[in-house]
């Protein structure tokens, strides 16, 4: 089984950038499909993006156009790259990982790092 963790998190500016990278161990990525979520304080984990193949990403609404996810399988780790932070992407930010079943729901993800905190100011 695979294990994630993440790092790149920090406090920002609104309108700044940030990558948060996610390191696995154990297996490589490319069995996974890899997804981001985040959860902020008193609401629920919510959908990001996920990575389907290394050309097929799906993104939620909040942050389409906005962020990137990829992924690097030789270094075996998968990024989240947000571009035009706002103070609506304060989050705690989770890797996860799924093998064979495409959700967005994050009832079905597997494996899970730590998370990340990222804090977008005013």
């Amino acid at each position: 089984q695979v294990q994630l963790v993440e790092s790149g998190g920090g406090l920002v500016q609104a309108g700044a950038s940030l990558k948060l990278s996610c390191a696995a161990s154990g297996d490589t990525v490319r069995n996974y499909y890899m997804a981001w979520f985040r959860q902020a304080p008193e609401k629920e984990r919510e959908f990001v993006a996920v990575l389907w193949s290394d050309t097929n990403p799906q993104y939620a609404d909040s942050v389409k156009d906005r962020f990137i996810i990829s992924r690097d399988n030789i270094k075996n780790t998968a990024y989240l790259q947000m571009h035009s932070l706002r103070p609506e992407d304060t989050a705690v930010y989770y890797c996860a990982a799924v093998r064979g079943i495409i959700a967005t729901s994050p009832v079905f993800y597997d494996y899970w790092g730590q998370g990340t905190q990222v804090t977008v100011s005013t």
